[in-house]
């Protein structure tokens, strides 16, 4: 079930109404929403609710033990099984045939010929998702940073459809106190709430899925096959559809939640104005970049032990991070070179003179916008071939006809602008809505989604964070 289509305004809108009807009752409201939740799983392939279900009893089971163990031997035993069984349905299902067939293709290169058993598991939707929370719940309740909960709360942690399937990664500190009461919505809250949702819906519908069908698409299929100026306005093409489908998924999101009665966090901070590789990781998916900080990197030892030891340590934080992307070797390349990079100016800030001035601000953006957009031609091709391909073309003198149409430059001005929006220009015109009549922002809002309707294009692609 997508969030841009009628199915789903459908379905929301009955959930709304029926949430906000029995609001007397936390209890119950939270089964009507954890039962909701499993509905708009359930859409996409039942045979996995079962599986949610289950990362949310293990998940339960184990803080629990965790909250009533005194021992610290027992409790680093415990928080270790739960880590490693969330890791082991996570591995299952998204890297096991991977990791076999590079098994296979090493023992064929050493004259061992095998056929092993390839599952050809189908991959749940969000189970990345899911499974990161599930570990950050356990580590959590580990570190006495909260305490276990009941197992409702879990399971409509673990389940809560606004978030389920592409994120936020919204961890147990920012969800749990609010399922403590029934919550209460005011009109701020509901005029941010639609304005993200008609927001995002704009850059899903419109900019996202046109870019990614009328020229993205087509270009990364066959590289070789497109002129250089096409590939250069591909990769920037891609540069912002990656940015309006996954941020207006944040944005559907968190408003989701917001007419529910629920805060999310912010997931982007206008991230291609980002000064350096590190900035960037502070404003892109800041949910899993500050997940990967908390739960990876500075368990593995952050910067403690000099600049050596931290340029390892992001390292192996960045590459487990792009292959938490997908079983995949460009995903691979696409961590080890921001990695790379935030080695280098790890570095650099470690051994820079101190008279020496920094880089000017235009500049920086610049070149840390343009990095970003290399990586993305990785992290977008479909092999390193793909890739190679691609990047030999950026190279190439142009012999072949262009392709992109202007419709394409055009989008991509436009959504490099919505995301150089300032955010206190959004707070404004939420404060315009909020103090507008009830009738005539109803009229408004569905105003804009005929608007939106009549503007996209043939289908909704699906959002490109939920094949992770």
């Amino acid at each position: 079930m997508l969030f841009p289509t009628l199915t789903f305004g459908l379905f929301f809108l009955a959930i709304y109404t029926l949430s906000w009807s029995v609001r007397r009752s936390n209890e119950w409201r939270k089964i009507l929403l954890l039962l909701a939740s499993w509905i708009f799983y359930g859409a996409w392939d039942w045979r996995f609710v079962g599986l949610l279900i289950g990362s949310a009893m293990l998940n339960w089971g184990t803080a629990r033990l965790i909250d009533r163990s005194d021992g610290a031997a027992r409790r680093n035993a415990l928080v270790v099984a739960g880590v490693a069984a969330n890791l082991a349905i996570l591995g299952t299902f998204k890297y096991f045939d991977f990791f076999l067939e590079q098994a296979g293709m090493l023992l064929a290169a050493a004259g061992w010929q095998r056929d092993l058993p390839l599952l050809q598991i189908i991959l749940p939707v969000g189970v990345s998702f899911f499974t990161f929370q599930g570990i950050s719940y356990v580590v959590d309740v580990h570190r006495r940073k909260v305490a276990a909960a009941g197992l409702l709360d879990i399971t409509l942690l673990m389940s809560f459809f606004p978030h389920l399937v592409a994120g936020p990664i919204v961890r147990a500190s920012d969800l749990l106190p609010q399922f403590r009461h029934s919550p209460r919505i005011d009109r701020g809250m509901a005029a941010m709430g639609l304005l993200l949702i008609s927001w995002g819906l704009f850059k899903k519908a419109v900019i996202a899925s046109e870019l990614s069908v009328g020229l993205v698409d087509p270009v990364f299929f066959d590289p070789g096959a497109h002129s250089r100026i096409d590939l250069i306005a591909a990769a920037y093409g891609y540069a912002i559809q990656i940015y309006c489908d996954f941020s207006a998924y944040s944005d559907m999101a968190i408003g989701i939640a917001a007419l529910l009665g629920y805060r999310f966090p912010h997931n982007f901070n206008q991230p291609y104005r980002a000064a350096s590789l590190q900035d960037f990781w502070r404003r892109w998916h800041i949910s899993l970049s500050s997940w990967l900080r908390d739960y990876l990197y500075i368990p593995l030892g952050g910067s403690r032990g000099g600049a050596v030891s931290a340029c390892r340590n992001l390292l192996i934080t960045m590459l487990l991070g792009g292959l938490w992307h997908g079983a995949k070797w460009t995903f691979l390349l696409w961590g080890g070179l921001h990695g790379l990079v935030l080695s280098i100016e790890r570095l650099w800030r470690a051994v820079k003179p101190a008279g020496w001035p920094a880089l000017p601000r235009p500049l920086a953006v610049f070149g840390t916008f343009h990095i970003v957009t290399l990586g993305w031609i990785f992290f977008r091709a479909d092999s390193f071939d793909s890739a190679s391909s691609y990047l030999r073309g950026l190279a190439r003198p142009d012999r072949l006809p262009l392709t992109v149409t202007p419709l394409a430059v055009a989008l991509i001005l436009l959504g490099g602008a919505m995301h150089f929006t300032p955010r206190h220009m959004m707070q404004g015109i939420a404060l315009q809505v909020r103090r507008s009549p009830a009738l005539l922002t109803g009229f408004g809002l569905g105003v804009a989604i005929l608007l939106i309707d009549a503007m996209r294009f043939e289908g909704v692609a699906p959002f490109i964070y939920y094949q992770f």
